[in-house]
């Protein structure tokens, strides 16, 4: 018995990835003794430099608006927390659920998606900007430290549920899907693809099916309580929410009267309970429907196995309109995002007219390879704060982001 076995490693189900059948890692290394090569990835992945700057990364409000408002990181545990109980639910392996979990929001830049919109456009003619390109080069190049290899050189379920937990990207044509066909897929996947193929073309497993959804749990319950917190999303504007103003009766059923803070609570934690049943119902129905004898079968189904039901999926959607029209289009934040933006197009025109202004390693690189995009890397690395300091020490008309 090794000592793996004799920690009694969880079964998965048919359809689930066991780590004893991964395609491996890029570069071979030796088995851990104590530890799965799922429960490694997730490991590395929490000792990365790139998830410690989530601490300072914005979700939705900048950093130092408030400790009680979410940012990247603590946006990254809730995800994984709801995507390992969906995936013991089902008999997933819940280490990749979770590994795939916390490295969904790697590649974000400052300021969330203000931040990825700037760099996107100044990087229009060198490939553009892609936060999920962006994860995957973090794992597989940016995070240097080990000293056979660079990245964290994650197994192949990892980086296939990193690239792909939203679908496939390209047909089995190599046309690239939908959400590509403007754009193309971006490049830092197509380079990587060509070393270490991740087969683009199907969906991935189950596990990173699950942490997609549970993405979509995490932020759609917080985006209302942050939103309702800082004053811009009204209650009486909630309650006309048809999904929300439902949960809000029951709970003032039985509490009757409570401030806007418990009773928004009350309904959070109701409504992601009631969230993680319906996927795990939907999803269990699927896979009696389907009969996987292996994760390819899942990978080869032609659609999503995981899926909220049909009439929760309606639900979500009007939830999503709601909160994009009286969150995120708030002026408030309209106008802070505008002044993100311009933090960041700032600092990326000035790095690249003044390059031997990056810290040695970044100008070394920028030097030796591709200037535009190495700069880019540079500043989607940065943290919030680090954003604005840089940015006040360089310029004398920083944006107050307030």
């Amino acid at each position: 018995m090794t000592l793996l076995q004799g920690f009694a490693e969880r079964p998965v189900a048919v359809y689930g990835c066991s780590p004893a059948a991964s395609r491996g890692r890029l570069y071979d290394e030796p088995a851990c003794p104590l530890r799965t090569l799922y429960q490694r990835d997730r490991d590395r992945i929490i000792h990365s430099s790139a998830f410690r700057r989530l601490t300072y990364k914005t979700q939705v409000f900048v950093y130092h608006e408030g400790d009680h408002y979410r940012t990247r990181l603590t946006h990254s545990l809730e995800v994984a927390q709801i995507a390992r109980t969906v995936a013991r639910a089902i008999w997933l392996d819940e280490d990749l659920a979770e590994a795939i979990a916390l490295a969904h929001d790697l590649g974000h830049t400052p300021f969330g998606h203000a931040g990825e919109e700037a760099l996107d456009a100044v990087l229009e003619g060198n490939g553009g900007f892609d936060h999920n390109a962006q994860s995957l080069r973090i794992v597989t190049r940016l995070e240097s430290r080990y000293a056979s290899f660079d990245g964290l050189n994650l197994a192949w379920e990892t980086l296939e549920g990193l690239v792909k937990h939203n679908g496939p990207l390209l047909d089995e044509m190599g046309v690239p899907t939908p959400r590509y066909q403007a754009k193309g897929v971006p490049r830092a996947i197509l380079n990587y693809n060509a070393l270490h193929p991740l087969s683009l073309y199907t969906y991935a497993s189950l596990e990173a099916q699950i942490a997609a959804l549970a993405d979509d749990i995490a932020y759609n319950n917080h985006d209302l309580d942050d939103g309702m917190r800082a004053g811009l999303v009204p209650l009486v504007k909630i309650r006309e929410v048809p999904l929300v103003a439902r949960y809000i009766a029951v709970v003032e059923g039985r509490h009757g009267a409570l401030s806007d803070g418990s009773l928004i609570y009350e309904v959070n934690r109701r409504l992601i309970s009631d969230m993680v049943q319906d996927l795990v119902r939907e999803t269990s129905a699927r896979l009696r429907s389907l009969q996987p004898q292996s994760p390819e079968d899942i990978r080869c189904a032609g659609f999503p196995v995981a899926a909220f039901s049909e009439g929760l999926t309606r639900e979500l959607s009007e939830l999503r309109a709601f909160l994009f029209e009286e969150f995120y289009l708030h002026p408030r934040i309209k106008e802070i995002m505008e002044g993100a933006q311009k933090i960041v197009r700032d600092l990326y025109g000035y790095f690249l007219s003044y390059p031997e202004k990056l810290p040695e390693s970044w100008r070394k690189a920028a030097a030796e390879g591709e200037k535009e995009r190495v700069i880019g890397d540079f500043v989607a690395g940065m943290t919030d704060r680090l954003a604005l300091d840089t940015h006040r020490g360089l310029f004398d008309d920083t944006p107050r982001l307030r």
